[in-house]
């Protein structure tokens, strides 16, 4: 994903290996925003010809988005600001004395929200891991796991911890923030799915919550406010909520990130993934292995972090110097760059190399990045 940039004086193509914090804005989204603009309006809340055209573009782009995460009868979906915002919304509307499960290989935005979950430690065998603690667990239970991590690109045995939970008769929701821009997600194997736009090519500041409705319509709204309720009385408390998505909405919503979100969505839904998956997994075969998780036996989606001396120098050197942007540091998962690192080096000081790709990256990328490797003398 090449532009051009002055680097250290000089004129150079830039290359972007970041996808994993922030993908670029694809086409999709800017015509869908390009178009929508002439006719942006509030939502939900006018007669008038822009109100009514752009609360038409939100509710469609609902449903497009329901598609894209196979949405069964009795799912809802919310549109929030980015995954971490999804995530606090659950967790506020978690039942009572719901036990959560995590593993400590999260990024924080799955290991933060939950009121004191359960920490397992990333194993060979997570499923065996989850097994044991399921056997002892009683009551209501919500296992969060990611889909791919976003420090090793592993995709994590998704679909064998939803059968284990159900059977044990909880749910699962998985965050997607780094699954949904690589492969099919849907929630006929899953409670909950969470991602963000800005990791899907539509930086607009959108995200979605999506998922069983029962909890969410029972809790209490996420946002109190305007569109959140559906009467208001004279006496404070006197309020009546709104159930479905309206809800956890309050305010004016983001009519152009959702937009944008399911224009790409839709861009997906219609696109050959099987090709798109056979062309990362082309680019990820050129790249070294990078640290694992499970060993190199999991499938991994276009990210690979590397151990070396010094990572935040290289990055910077990379970019300055070279105009290769890619990222270094704890990447939002300090307990699992602590250990793959091998150091107790904190955001900023340390941790680990990540590079991180998608839609648009070439092998000329790839091949730039390993001479410029060479170059300044890393060993990956």
């Amino acid at each position: 994903m090449s532009d051009r940039l002055d680097v250290v004086g000089a004129e150079l193509d830039f290359t972007h290996l970041d996808y994993a914090a922030s993908a670029p804005c694809v086409r999709a989204a800017a015509d869908a925003v390009r178009d929508l603009l002439p006719y942006y309006g509030s939502v939900h809340r006018g007669a008038g010809l822009r109100s009514q055209r752009s609360t038409l573009a939100y509710e469609q782009a609902r449903e497009t988005v329901a598609e894209f995460v196979g949405a069964r009868d009795g799912d809802e979906v919310i549109f929030t600001r980015n995954t971490t915002d999804a995530l606090n919304l659950l967790a506020r509307a978690l039942p009572e004395d719901t036990t959560t499960i995590v593993f400590d290989g999260e990024h924080h935005a799955n290991l933060l929200p939950w009121p004191s979950p359960v920490r397992l430690p990333v194993t060979a065998d997570p499923v065996q891991t989850l097994r044991e603690t399921l056997s002892r667990v009683r009551g209501q239970v919500l296992v969060a796991v990611t889909g791919a991590s976003n420090v090793t690109g592993e995709i994590w045995p998704v679909h064998d911890i939803a059968a284990l939970t159900h059977a044990y008769g909880g749910r699962v929701l998985i965050d997607a923030a780094q699954l949904a821009p690589h492969a099919p997600v849907s929630l006929a194997d899953f409670d909950y799915v969470a991602f963000s736009g800005h990791k899907l090519y539509a930086p607009f500041g959108a995200g979605v919550l999506a998922g069983r409705r029962d909890w969410l319509d029972a809790a209490e709204p996420y946002l109190r406010g305007g569109g959140a309720s559906l009467s208001v009385g004279d006496a404070a408390g006197d309020v009546v909520w709104a159930t479905g998505p309206a809800r956890h909405e309050g305010g004016t919503p983001n009519l152009v990130g959702a937009v944008a979100l399911a224009a790409v969505c839709e861009a997906l839904l219609q696109a050959d993934r099987a090709a798109l998956d056979e062309h990362e997994q082309s680019l990820l075969a050129a790249l070294p292995e990078g640290v694992t998780v499970f060993g190199g036996t999991r499938p991994r989606v276009g990210i690979v972090s590397y151990a070396v001396p010094d990572p935040v120098t290289v990055a910077n050197r990379l970019g300055r110097e070279h105009g290769i942007g890619v990222r270094a540091g704890m990447f939002c998962a300090h307990p699992l760059v602590r250990r793959l690192s091998g150091t107790a080096a904190e955001c900023g000081t340390g941790g680990l190399l990540r590079v991180s790709f998608g839609l648009g990256t070439t092998h000329d990328d790839i091949d730039r990045l390993l001479t410029t490797f060479d170059a300044l003398g890393v060993t990956v």
